[in-house]
């Protein structure tokens, strides 16, 4: 019995035993993404953003009290915290169908790429992924311009100003390759 533990142990996917933290390179993953002008999915990869600073910010659900604030206060402070996209992507991401996601972008014109998790795969790489929920937890990592992570929040306090202030700080240093 013993033996079958540590078997079914050894066959879980290591990232969601360790997810990565500051100073680990990056999961590199393929994610579909739309936008407020485009309903189609494009495919985007974490490695074709190698020299830019990707922020990947994980939230439950769209249109939510809490990822409504949290998406709305990155559109409203768009231009000082994320450098109005110059050299700097923000990818949010949620289980929510492309569809969903679009219509949400749409709406509240969402300067930002939006990327659809439906199958957990990219939350589960960064230990955002609750299996029993089906759905991400609100974290955050920011990438270097180098694939690895400089900056984490785990949790995300959508609802409090301190977050956000951390945030653009680790962008502002990032970005300009401060340590």
């Amino acid at each position: 019995m013993r033996a079958l533990v540590l078997l079914a142990a050894a066959a879980l996917p290591l990232a969601a035993q360790t997810p990565p933290k500051v100073g680990d390179k990056a999961p590199d993953f393929t994610i579909g993404t739309v936008t407020a002008d485009n309903a189609t999915p494009a495919p985007v990869t974490l490695s074709s953003l190698k020299g830019k600073t990707v922020v990947i910010a994980f939230f439950p659900k769209a249109r939510t009290s809490g990822c409504t604030v949290q998406l709305q206060t990155y559109r409203d402070q768009y231009a000082t915290m994320f450098n109005g996209g110059k050299d700097v992507v923000l990818l949010a991401i949620s289980t929510d169908t492309p569809a969903d996601l679009h219509a949400w972008a749409k709406d509240a014109k969402f300067p930002f790429a939006l990327g659809s998790d439906a199958d957990g795969k990219v939350g589960t790489l960064f230990g955002a992924y609750m299996p029993a929920n089906r759905i991400d937890n609100r974290i955050l990592a920011v990438v270097g311009p180098d694939g690895t992570i400089k900056h984490e929040a785990r949790p995300f306090r959508a609802m409090g100003q301190d977050d956000y202030v951390a945030l653009e700080a680790a962008v502002d240093r990032v970005s300009s390759g401060k340590p």
